[in-house]
């Protein structure tokens, strides 16, 4: 379904669903308007838990702690909301330069609330080694550190990070937030071993269902206590026996199209049957290929890779040169070149500040590494 006149490389962001799983989503989708009562009252549920059952067995999870949300956003905020009322004025959430906009926001706005305050770590890029990473949040942390919150894999810089052992280091003493957006269907995952009391991310990006289908994974200590961003009925009562209380404050947030959600098992599925590796082969493979673009488009600029290729998955980030006419504008004039002059898709972030920024490049199963020629010929002209 993708544009063939267009180069796209920020699978990042959206994602880009198989036609094979907009027509499940599509089929979801008749049989809802076929008579809506009954899709809503009796065929919902059980459809719902079979999406559940199939996304808790692919990411190692317990599904009893797993819930369904819209997005990452939406995941993180509910966890922010639902923690309010436990913690005390002084009390601290470490975030870092990388943490998600959306997500930092969400965190301000929470500790106001509580009349808390965030503490912004500082991780730099280029990066020499993961424990850079874990050495800066671990002297960030102190007796006032409430929740730390971490990016799996960065959205502006593309790195992995080592969640595993910051995890390992703070849990149980301070309950850790992972915003996974990027990493399900990128990066393999066993949320079961890593052990977080919260991880969120999506599955409209590197799983490549529907758009509107992400999810919350709860510790069991803390689903007594959790609660949807949206409060619906769940809050109190009204929910199925066979469902549990923290289950009914999330499946039911009130009417919407749930049908992304439902097609999230048929993603599995098609992907997994697009190599004869599966989901392994489709890893590597992206990998592999996101750092042979990366090394293409760094030639071209002469730049030298700024992270390690361990901490690369599907994405990979580039810092580009500061233009002597730059703005401060986060609306970088490149990519909208890039976009209208050159038919190629790729983000150019303001990062860490204005005039300073990035570029980032994505593989997916879709792009050929001529794909990467394109974009560094591209910038050549560019960028002089």
């Amino acid at each position: 379904m993708l544009d063939p006149g267009v180069v796209h490389l920020n699978h990042g962001s959206f994602g880009a669903c198989p036609t094979d799983v907009l027509d499940v989503q599509a089929q979801f989708r008749i049989e809802m308007e076929r008579n809506p009562v009954a899709f809503m009252l009796h065929d919902y549920q059980p459809a719902l838990e079979q999406s559940r059952e199939a996304l808790a067995e692919f990411l190692g999870a317990d599904a009893a702690g797993l819930v369904f949300v819209p997005n990452a956003t939406y995941g993180v905020n509910s966890v922010l909301r639902s923690l309010e009322t436990q913690l005390s004025p002084g009390a601290e959430i470490v975030v870092t330069n990388q943490t998600y906009n959306a997500c930092r926001n969400a965190a301000i706005v929470s500790a106001s609330r509580f009349g808390g305050s965030v503490i912004d770590v500082d991780i730099p890029f280029p990066i020499e080694s993961p424990s850079v990473i874990v050495d800066r949040i671990r002297s960030a942390v102190t007796e006032r550190t409430a929740l730390v919150m971490l990016d799996h894999v960065t959205s502006p810089t593309g790195l992995v990070w080592p969640v595993a052992e910051l995890v390992a280091e703070l849990e149980p003493d301070i309950p850790v937030l992972i915003d996974g957006a990027h990493a399900p269907g990128m990066i393999e995952l066993d949320l079961s071993s890593i052990g977080a009391s919260f991880y969120t991310a999506n599955c409209h990006k590197w799983i490549c269902s529907p758009k509107g289908a992400a999810f919350l994974h709860v510790a069991e200590r803390h689903r007594p206590h959790m609660h949807a961003a949206a409060i619906s009925h769940g809050h109190n009562d009204g929910w199925p026996a066979s469902s549990s209380r923290f289950h009914a404050q999330f499946d039911w947030t009130g009417t919407d199209d749930p049908t992304a959600r439902l097609a999230v098992p048929a993603a599995l599925e098609v992907m997994a049957a697009h190599r004869p590796g599966g989901w392994e082969e489709i890893r590597r493979s992206n990998h592999e290929l996101a750092l042979a673009g990366r090394d293409i488009v760094a030639d071209a600029l002469q730049l030298a890779a700024p992270a390690p290729d361990a901490m690369i998955g599907s994405i990979a980030a580039l810092p580009l040169p500061v233009p002597e006419d730059a703005g401060d504008s986060i609306f970088d004039p490149l990519m909208e070149r890039l976009h209208h002059e050159w038919k190629i898709e790729v983000p150019v972030f303001a990062w860490p500040t204005a005039p300073e920024r990035v570029i980032r490049i994505s593989a997916q199963q879709y792009n050929e590494i001529d794909d990467y020629h394109r974009l560094a010929e591209a910038l050549r002209a560019e960028l002089g």
